[in-house]
């Protein structure tokens, strides 16, 4: 059972920057690809960026592609996701998501393994 915790969530002016960081427990985690995820108030959860564990290939939703950076550590466990140029629009709930397989996917159902999520709010 693989077990993710996000983190660096918090309350930001526009403008400014987060790095939201998910530890996994799993040591075999290489063979995993990670994605973040996003869920405003009223709103379904959206695909935000998405990583290969093994080949570092990296894909991002048209919404956040310039402005956001999702990176790893391998000898951590941990994946980043570097927010820049913050906007009042990206607030909500961020999720770390895992799924096994170097496959770079953006819907849901093709991941295993959820964080409990981490609150980002971006003040005007």
């Amino acid at each position: 059972q693989v077990q993710l915790v996000e983190s660096g969530g918090g309350l930001v002016q526009a403008g400014g920057s987060l790095r939201l960081s998910c530890a996994a427990s799993e040591r075999t985690f290489r063979a995993y690809t990670m994605g973040w995820f996003r869920q405003a108030p009223g709103k379904d959860r959206e695909f935000v960026a998405v990583i290969s564990w093994s080949y570092g290939s990296t894909y991002y939703a048209d919404s956040v592609k310039g402005r956001f950076t999702i990176s790893k550590d391998n000898a951590k466990n941990t994946v980043f996701l570097q927010m820049n140029r913050l906007k009042p629009e990206d607030t909500a709930v961020y999720y770390c998501a895992a799924r096994a397989g170097p496959d770079l996917r953006v819907t849901e159902a093709s991941y295993n393994y959820w964080g409990q999520g981490t609150q980002v709010t971006v003040s005007s």
